[in-house]
């Protein structure tokens, strides 16, 4: 498989100003696949040091913060002489290791000719010491799952090749349209992360998919049993496994009544930062106004709170394949849909989406491009009713506005309907 971030991290070697690089996101995601591969296609070789699987690397850490001391120890260890931007030197699950991460400054200040690559989940980096964490002297990259465009292009290389040529206002023939749709149904089931769409690959099973869903979601709940920090690892769990329900309600906006009965914000609020923070989940807030800027106008207590993986939280719903399959109308459909266009539109945009709510009206997503707002509108199927997206495009003649369904690529007046299969493409076609 193939991902975007390759790109990335080809941007960051080239760069003259570059810093250790931390890769951060959810177990599973991919971190260490990404690294070797990298460093395998980029570099003349790369040395590999795990501090979940050799504890006695800890030790050379906790014995010297000397980058250059530190390098002759690794070459020992590694058997091969580590050189200045020939050698990758990739340190994973680092968040096992609170000097190492401190050492990334030391590397930055006096061996910044060395590339370094560190990564680690969430789940254990938000367990070091905050005094550990080289801030400034480290360039970050957060790593997801798949996105839809990474899934086709595993999926349907030629079909891929197809939809990167999809360009502004390009007319989609019928027969490609249907055959993106098809893929995006899959991937409503299927979802992002790696091992599932490897297994969906090589044995286009479900039952094999849905098997891996349940042990990924078993394996991130252990996870927060095993957190022993100053969060509360029951309140943590007991907001994760109230994601459906909070999604499922009329109007998605997170209670914490549903978490727990006469349940309040200080209570949960903990919580909810340590899985935002850990990449398992994606928080959208409301905003008062839908004025540029943005963030300037968010309710703090309003907002949202979405899974970091469509796959997964379809899973966690119990939806049936064939619900989806079959164009069925189903009660989840909804917040599955903006699960699924939340997922393709974070980091296509400087300022991550927020949404509107009134007394009156609701705006599912609203998005800020530049300075100009942008209202967004998703529908799971090809329905067009949509009143309070149509007012406020009537009442305030935005430039643009985008409803997201399954109906075709076209522009009705200042409305672009975007097919759902070409959300990660927004930014490109706007």
């Amino acid at each position: 498989m193939k991902r975007n971030a390759i790109s990335d991290l080809i941007t960051w070697k080239a760069d003259e100003e570059r810093k250790p690089l931390v890769i951060r996101g959810a177990r599973q995601v991919g971190k260490t696949w990404l690294m070797k591969e990298f460093g395998k296609n980029y570099y003349k070789s790369f040395v590999y040091f795990n501090f979940d699987e050799e504890d006695e690397l800890k030790s050379i850490f906790e014995t010297t913060k000397n980058p250059h001391r530190i390098i002759e120890l690794l070459s020992l260890i590694a058997g091969e002489k580590i050189l200045p931007g020939e050698t990758l030197i990739l340190f994973d699950e680092i968040q096992e290791c609170p000097e190492a991460l401190n050492t990334l400054k030391y590397f930055r200040e006096k061996a910044n000719e060395y590339h370094v690559i560190a990564a680690g989940s969430l789940l254990g980096t938000l367990l070091a010491k905050p005094k550990s964490y080289p801030v400034g002297m480290v360039n970050l990259l957060d790593l997801c799952p798949l996105t839809f465009d990474e899934f086709l292009e595993a999926a349907d290389p030629s079909l891929y090749a197809y939809y990167e040529s999809i360009k502004k206002d390009q007319a989609i023939e019928e027969l490609f349209h249907n055959r993106l749709l098809d893929i995006y149904n899959n991937y409503l089931i299927i979802g992002g992360m790696p091992e599932c769409v490897s297994s969906w690959i090589k044995h286009r099973d479900p039952a094999r998919v849905s098997q891996i869903q349940k042990e990924l979601i078993e394996i991130y709940e252990n996870d927060f049993s095993k957190h022993n920090g100053r969060v509360n690892s029951g309140r943590i769990l007991m907001v994760f496994r109230s994601i459906v329900t909070q999604l499922a309600k009329p109007n998605e906006k997170f209670m914490y009544g549903a978490v727990r009965e006469s349940g309040r914000a200080r209570d949960f609020e903990e919580a909810i930062e340590w899985l935002v923070s850990a990449g398992m989940l994606n928080r959208v807030r409301n905003v008062s106004k839908m004025e540029h800027p943005l963030s300037a106008f968010d309710k703090l207590d309003q907002f949202k709170l979405f899974l970091f993986d469509t796959g997964l939280l379809k899973h966690m719903a119990g939806i049936d394949n064939r619900a989806i399959l079959l164009k069925t109308a189903y009660q989840f459909k909804g917040p599955l849909t903006e699960n699924y266009v939340l997922q393709q539109l974070r980091g296509q945009f400087e300022v991550e989406p927020r949404y509107y709510s009134d007394k009156n009206s609701e705006l599912d997503f609203v998005l800020q491009h530049g300075t100009e707002i942008i209202p967004v509108e998703i529908k799971g199927g090809e329905d067009k009713s949509a009143p309070s997206f149509k007012k406020y495009v009537s009442d305030h003649h935005p430039d643009h506005a985008i409803r997201f369904s399954k109906q075709g690529y076209r522009r009705d007046g200042r409305v672009t309907n975007l097919p759902l299969y070409l959300a990660r493409k927004t930014k490109e076609l706007l």
